[in-house]
């Protein structure tokens, strides 16, 4: 039984039932992330995820954990690009627990002057570690190249300068914007009734809420692409390609999630079998869709030598093209499409994959996930669907590019 329930103050209920498991997850989804940030506020939604964990009225970090612990559960959060989200995974019995303690953070976080400094610390130290990682460099470079200096260009982690800026009244003031009832999800999926998940929800999150209407999303606006570089004395040189897509709830989606798994979603894909095994330029290389509530884009990367980057361009963007050209094959188009299929139904079998996964549809879609209807819409693909999205979204000349590594030139495509 799957069910959405919207409080009067805005805050949204799903809860999947799943009596077959033992175990619940809790997810408290926030519509804001790097893309609803000011350059002078970029990281900051990483920041507060952070920081709501370093002490509440009742709890200290410490007890925190330990609370968790205890009751043998797993508590974490994550920030991307459009969401914050806080979850819990538990043993049914202490699905109450689990409530409790997220509520706690949510709403009591004291947000002390010693902890922020603290914190600060921390999380310079998890950009200096992504910045020793050139994958990551090169895919936030590719953003940057894509969508600019707009929110969705932005890093999530944003820079170190940013971050030791940021105190309590900062925080406060951005929580005050977008951390309000009609802009929250909380997400149940497990061995947990609606009635009960209903009465827990409104205990301890309907009624504590104190905001209630969200500030105004921000809008991206038009896309110039762009070819960039960052000179990083390593190895490898790091490549990433990316063309406009789709957004989050457009129709074409199914086919072209058939399309990019054809193309570089797996060991069979195109161009790991061309780039890896048959060219031998690089150990990694795939591809991806990033959708989003109204945009989107795939893109495709790899790590090579240095020496071979070029000519690992080449053998992509050509890949690209003779995709474009000749479209899909039946038997890639029925691999393909099985792929997705069963993506989506193992992901049935995975408490937090439920959780997310009705989290964050319900989030941007103001839905609930329809399981039959999706799995109807991937059954009735044909190859045609794919050849079409294929000749729409598979378009070079409206590419943006990133490279990271010892070469001074960007990539050319």
């Amino acid at each position: 039984m799957k069910s959405v329930k919207i409080f009067e103050n805005g805050l949204k209920l799903v809860v999947v039932e799943m009596k077959g498991v033992l175990s619940v997850a809790c997810g408290v989804f926030v519509k804001t992330g790097s893309a609803n940030e000011s350059a002078e506020e970029n990281g900051i939604s990483h920041f507060i995820e952070h920081t709501m964990f370093k002490g509440t009225e009742k709890r200290s970090s410490f007890e925190i954990s330990d609370f968790v612990d205890s009751i043998g559960g797993q508590i974490n959060a994550f920030t991307a690009k459009q969401t914050t989200c806080y979850y819990t995974h538990t043993t049914k019995e202490h699905f109450e627990d689990s409530m409790d303690v997220l509520s706690d953070i949510f709403f009591n976080s004291k947000f002390e002057k010693t902890e922020i400094a603290k914190e600060k610390g921390v999380i310079v130290e998890e950009i200096n570690m992504s910045e020793d990682s050139p994958e990551d460099l090169c895919l936030d470079l590719l953003a940057e190249s894509y969508y600019g200096n707009t929110g969705l260009g932005q890093t999530i982690l944003g820079s170190a300068k940013n971050v030791r800026s940021f105190n309590r009244d900062r925080v406060l003031k951005y929580m005050d914007k977008y951390y309000t009832a009609d802009n929250v999800v909380i997400s149940v999926a497990g061995n947990v009734s609606t009635a009960t998940a209903q009465k827990l929800a409104e205990k301890y999150f309907a009624q504590n809420f104190t905001r209630f209407k969200s500030a105004a999303q921000k809008s991206e606006g038009a896309i110039t692409p762009m070819h960039l570089k960052k000179i990083k004395k390593i190895e490898q040189s790091h490549i990433g390609i990316c063309m406009p897509a789709i957004p989050l709830k457009d129709e074409r989606r199914d086919a072209l999630n058939v399309a990019n798994i054809i193309l570089g979603g797996g060991m069979s894909s195109r161009l790991f079998q061309k780039v890896r095994e048959d060219l031998g330029l690089c150990y990694s290389v795939y591809s991806y869709l990033s959708c989003y509530k109204d945009t989107g884009v795939l893109e495709v990367y790899a790590g090579v030598n240095t020496d071979n980057r070029d000519v690992a361009v080449s053998a992509i963007v050509d890949e690209i093209k003779k995709f474009k050209k000749d479209g899909v094959t039946e038997k890639e188009f029925a691999r393909g499409k099985e792929q997705l299929k069963s993506s989506l139904v193992l992901g049935q079998e995975s408490v937090t994959g439920q959780m997310r996964l009705y989290g964050r549809v319900a989030l941007f879609n103001d839905e609930l996930f329809d399981f039959d209807a999706r799995l109807k819409n991937i059954n009735g693909l044909t190859r045609n669907d794919v050849m079409r999205v294929i000749d729409e979204f598979f378009d070079l000349d409206k590419a943006s590019s990133a490279t990271v590594g010892p070469k001074r030139t960007a990539i050319e495509i």
